[in-house]
C-alpha cells in the first residue's frame, strides 16, 4: 500500500494531466483535440448567443446602411439573425486585432467571422477527438469517415 502511494505522489503533475486527458475510464473522454475542441465551441456558442440578442446592427453590403438582426433591435426569436456582411463570407479573414476599435468590427459583421470559423475549427476537433478515441480503443475508423465527408461537404459550402 506505501508503494502506490509513494509511485503516485512521485509521479508529476503534468504527467497526472497526460494521463486524464488521454483516459478512457473517464465518462466523457476528452483527448488532446478535446483540449482545443471544447473552448472553441464554447466560444463560437457564447458569441453566437451575446450577438443574437445584443449585436449591433452590421453594414451588410457595403452602402452604410446597417441591418440590424439582433432580439434588443427590435427582432424576434424567429426573425433574428447573425448579419454578415459581404467581407465576412470568405473574402478576408478580419479578426478584432485588425480593427481600429471594437465598435468597427462589430460594424463590420466581425462576430459572423468568429462564429463560423471557431465553429469550424471545433468541428474539425471533434473529427480528430473521434480519431483519437478510435485509436485508443482500437476501433475501425467507419465513423471516423463519415463524420470527415460531412465535414467536407460543410467547408465547400460556407
Amino acid at each position: 500500500m506505501t508503494a502506490i502511494l509513494e509511485r503516485r505522489e512521485s509521479e508529476r503533475l503534468w504527467g497526472r494531466f497526460c494521463n486524464w486527458i488521454t483516459s478512457t475510464e473517464n465518462r466523457l473522454y476528452i483527448g488532446w483535440f478535446g483540449v482545443l475542441m471544447i473552448p472553441t465551441l464554447l466560444t463560437a456558442t457564447s458569441v453566437f448567443i451575446i450577438a443574437f440578442i445584443a449585436a449591433p446592427p452590421v453594414d451588410i453590403d457595403g452602402i452604410r446602411e446597417p441591418v440590424s438582426g439582433s432580439l434588443l433591435y427590435g427582432n424576434n426569436i424567429i426573425s433574428g439573425a447573425i448579419i454578415p456582411t459581404s467581407a465576412a463570407i470568405g473574402l478576408h479573414f478580419y479578426p478584432i486585432w485588425e480593427a481600429a476599435s471594437v465598435d468597427e468590427w462589430l460594424y463590420n459583421g466581425g462576430p459572423y467571422e468568429l462564429i463560423v470559423l471557431h465553429f469550424l475549427l471545433g468541428v474539425a476537433c471533434y473529427m480528430g477527438r473521434e480519431w483519437e478515441l478510435s485509436f485508443r480503443l482500437g476501433m475501425p475508423l467507419g465513423l471516423l469517415l463519415h463524420i470527415q465527408l460531412l465535414l467536407q461537404q460543410l467547408l465547400q459550402f460556407s
